[in-house]
């Protein structure tokens, strides 16, 4: 699959010579004009990486950066890396653009092969990354469904050993005994069934997700806090 790249500058002839040399490349190349433009482009098309002048009207570099990587609305996007451009090779400026979170630095005049490189070191580090990030949520997802199977287990012990119960103790001719183990058969029944339901529709939600990220990490948690007051919540009714 193409690597997506997001190219935001505000020169069009900038924007052009990379489309043509990074396409001839082999990546999918994405443009904007400026700073909001491109925080549209994000949501609209979630690029692997971003190429960003800092430099530009309306929004600067840093100010794109600052939503990207603060702000709740782009909370999924956050993992997406930045390589910043600027004409300034202030030491500080690179400091500023390092803590908001950026992944390199390139000063304009730029050398493109030099650019090349460093696309290509990103890309493989986020792949790193993923690839790490894929197996620690895969080791913590079993190590929840394993923890949950057990509190299901836990939690139908005591409602079948009193159905099992009641069931030895049953009169067949008191009609009336017998429509109350139904229903507490029913009742009990449905509680179970209604709680399988949800733990399959987390892990479905969960395997839905593309690749392991933020939001797959969010998901996982709040399985293992909903699955658990659920069936301690059961627990503690009975």
């Amino acid at each position: 699959m193409k690597a997506k790249i997001l190219i935001v500058d505000d020169e069009p002839m900038n924007l052009d010579f990379f489309d043509l040399m990074l396409s001839k490349l082999g990546f999918e190349v994405l443009s904007a004009g400026d700073g909001l433009e491109a925080l549209e482009k994000v949501k609209a098309t979630h690029p692997d990486l971003i190429l960003l002048d800092n430099v530009m009207p309306k929004m600067s570099g840093w100010q794109v950066t600052k939503v990207l990587k603060s702000d709740e609305e782009y909370l999924q996007y956050r993992d997406i890396p930045i390589i910043m451009f600027s004409a300034m090779d202030d030491v500080q400026d690179k400091i500023e653009g390092f803590e908001l979170g950026v992944e390199d630095y390139i000063t304009k005049p730029f050398n493109f092969s030099e650019v090349i490189a460093r696309i290509r070191a990103v890309l493989k580090n986020r792949e790193v990354h993923r690839s790490m990030l894929s197996k620690d949520q895969g080791m913590r997802l079993g190590k929840t469904l394993s923890d949950s199977v057990k509190l299901v287990v836990d939690s139908l012990k005591a409602p079948l050993g009193q159905i099992l119960t009641d069931s030895e103790n049953l009169d067949p001719a008191d009609s009336s005994a017998v429509r109350r183990f139904v229903d507490n058969v029913r009742r009990e029944t449905s509680g179970i069934l209604a709680s399988f339901k949800e733990i399959e529709n987390y892990i479905t939600n969960f395997e839905s997700q593309s690749g392991f990220d933020s939001s797959g990490s969010n998901l996982l948690e709040d399985f293992d806090k909903r699955i658990k007051a659920n069936f301690l919540e059961e627990q503690s009714d009975k």
